[in-house]
């Protein structure tokens, strides 16, 4: 259970804590939401390179890690929605991709459970990389967007696009899972 790759994943749920109490203090608690949200998504990096250089995975930090990046990624986007970031700016339509992201998460967790108990392993493909990737970016850019908004129109239209793409990513690799899933649930054919 110890070891650096695991302290990275557990300081990244420690810091969804703060991550929500920085809403709560307007303008400066959004800098501090998105600093802290940037420290957990480099950490989210920084725990797989570490878990691969260091020789020093383990099966806990398998567990865990996609439990902190979907703990993140829902605190995040709930956050968002109760701050009005993703509200009706275009006609209500910016709800959709935070909505399927979150369904995305709910569907491969459920899943991976289940391909767990067949005893079967579906390996992160690098799409799936580039999904998170575009995620962290997304949200951190929902998340300063409202400021940037000031000083460079169309920021928030520019974090909407981010956004989609994301869900656009999520929906092509959450099909994969589902696929690779729906395989192991059909009999074999004799």
């Amino acid at each position: 259970m110890h070891g650096l790759p695991n302290t990275l994943t557990i300081l990244r749920i420690l810091l969804v804590p703060l991550f929500v109490a920085s809403f709560l203090f307007g303008e400066t608690g959004r800098l501090v939401a998105f600093a802290v949200f940037c420290v957990a998504g480099i950490s989210d990096a920084l725990d797989g390179f570490a878990a691969r250089k260091l020789g020093a995975g383990s099966d806990f930090g398998r567990m865990l890690d996609p439990i902190a990046d979907k703990i993140l990624v829902a605190v995040a986007l709930m956050m968002l929605v109760w701050k009005d970031a993703l509200g009706d700016a275009l006609g209500g339509y910016t709800l959709i991709p935070a909505l399927v992201i979150l369904s995305r998460e709910i569907l491969v967790s459920g899943l991976r459970e289940f391909l767990a108990g067949a005893d079967v392993s579906v390996p992160v493909t690098r799409i799936a990389k580039a999904k998170t990737a575009m995620q962290m970016v997304a949200i951190g850019a929902m998340i300063l967007g409202p400021i940037v908004e000031r000083v460079w129109a169309g920021a928030m239209t520019a974090a909407y696009v981010l956004l989609w793409l994301a869900a656009a990513l999520t929906v092509y690799t959450g099909y994969a899972y589902l696929r690779t899933g729906l395989n192991h649930v059909r009999p074999a054919r004799t």
